[in-house]
């Protein structure tokens, strides 16, 4: 479907994610891998959405003066928000633990934005969802850590893994966010797209 309605323009998804290039392919997208070394930092001021605005933003524009009239760009970036803070991928195998055994028991936040770009404009979405986890004990969040190795995930975890499957006891709003791209989001967006112009 959306292949039809997007006939004469080239997707560019600019992800190293497997995640979000796999929902892609699920999507019936047909899109081209661009990716650019972008120093994903943000001014400490921002806080939740604003910093995963601040920084899709931020890779989107690393296209600036190379996009080509009949390309869409899509950037996105993920982040865990819980108490105030935003845990960003872990740095190693003890920030992991830390990340998890503060959040066990708990509600936080996965915030994601995504940014389409174009030629002629940039538009920023976004969407949240709260995920609580039950209690997790240490020997639990230990054998995740070295069975399952997140350390490519936003706040150390994969929803779509053993510790989703054992500890998440709800989850309000869009599950795949949580797994890394709101897909009915960009469903929507891109199947909308020649009316948006």
């Amino acid at each position: 479907m959306l292949k039809e309605k997007l006939k004469g323009y080239k997707i560019i998804l600019a992800s190293g994610s497997p995640r979000r290039q796999q929902f892609f392919k699920d999507l019936d997208l047909d899109f081209e891998i661009k990716l650019k070394d972008v120093e994903e930092i943000y001014p400490d001021t921002l806080q939740g959405v604003e910093i995963t605005n601040f920084l899709a933003e931020l890779k989107a524009n690393s296209f600036n003066n190379e996009i080509l009239s009949n390309e869409i760009i899509v950037t996105s970036d993920t982040i865990v928000w819980f108490e105030n803070k935003a845990l960003g991928k872990p740095k190693d195998a003890n920030d992991a633990f830390q990340m998890l055994k503060k959040m066990a028991g708990k509600t936080h936040e996965v915030i994601t934005s995504v940014c389409f770009k174009t030629t002629s404009k940039s538009e920023l979405l976004h969407t949240v969802t709260k995920v609580t986890f039950n209690p997790i004990s240490d020997e639990e969040i230990l054998y995740y850590i070295q069975n399952y190795q997140p350390f490519d995930k936003a706040g150390a975890y994969g929803i779509q893994e053993w510790i989703g499957l054992m500890a998440i006891s709800k989850i309000e709003g869009s599950y795949t966010n949580v797994v890394g791209l709101p897909t009915d989001l960009v469903y929507d967006y891109l199947s909308n797209f020649n009316s948006k112009k």
